[in-house]
């Protein structure tokens, strides 16, 4: 079976990462299973959808995101920051989008991972799911993962019907032990660490295994071969292409 690809901060390789452009770009691909984002939480309450914990990369701003107001976050353009470049379509002043917009913006049309960041977005992030879980999203609608692994466990116990994803940077000891005793839907791997002993361990214990990020064939090729669920790419048309041959 093939992996599902989930778009890393949207179509990346194509327009500006977390703007609505981006996440525009992969629902236009009908082969985007999901989609992927990450979220601050701001003084204001807002949660921004950006990367880092400063502007600086993404924007042609300065500063931290979580010691920034509201209206300053929004004035940054996000549309070909310091460390992305331009638009391979068209240059265009894109916004620092918020959660809401996003959801807004992708209507239940694929699965989200919304990627906790900071410290304190468990409780803001809980809040604005219910209010879409009352517009008539569904719990698996979603997916709620973090490298901030005390933020997921209080996430869980705030909204313990949202499946969550436990992130890694290397192969944890016990593989996917810790994860199970979360109650994880997934666990997230990087590509350069992902081996065929967790990825057997995960599924024995009915865990599943998302990779990340590829941007070669030869790593989506090594991924197929591992069995692993599903891949965040940031090139979903030349992913897919691979896929098409290999799996």
């Amino acid at each position: 079976m093939k992996p599902i690809l989930i778009a890393h901060r949207g179509a990346s390789a194509m327009e500006p990462e977390n703007t609505l452009a981006s996440f525009k770009k992969a629902l236009a691909f009908p082969f985007t299973k999901m989609i992927e984002l990450d979220v601050y939480a701001i003084p204001s309450g807002e949660l921004m959808v950006i990367h880092d914990d400063k502007v600086d990369r993404t924007t042609n701003g300065h500063g931290y995101v979580m010691e920034s107001s509201f209206e300053f976050l929004r004035s940054l353009d996000a549309g070909g920051g310091r460390g992305q470049g331009k638009s391979k379509s068209s240059r265009r002043r894109e916004k620092i989008p918020t959660l809401n917009e996003v959801l807004d913006l992708i209507n239940r049309r694929v699965k989200v991972n919304i990627e906790l960041k900071g410290e304190n977005t468990a409780e803001p992030v809980k809040k604005i799911l219910q209010e879409y879980l009352a517009k008539g999203w569904k719990h698996d609608d979603y997916l709620v993962s973090s490298f901030n692994h005390e933020e997921l466990r209080k996430f869980k116990r705030l909204l313990p019907e949202i499946p969550v994803g436990v992130l890694f940077v290397g192969i944890p000891l016990g593989y996917a032990k810790y994860a199970q005793g979360i109650k994880a839907y997934s666990i997230h791997l990087s590509v350069e660490f992902a081996n065929q002993e967790m990825v057997d361990d995960a599924h024995r214990r009915g865990i599943k295994v998302f990779c990340w990020t590829l941007e070669e064939a030869d790593e989506i090729e090594r991924m197929c071969k591992l069995g692993v669920d599903g891949i965040f790419v940031n090139d979903l048309k030349f992913a897919y292409g691979v896929l098409r041959k290999l799996c």
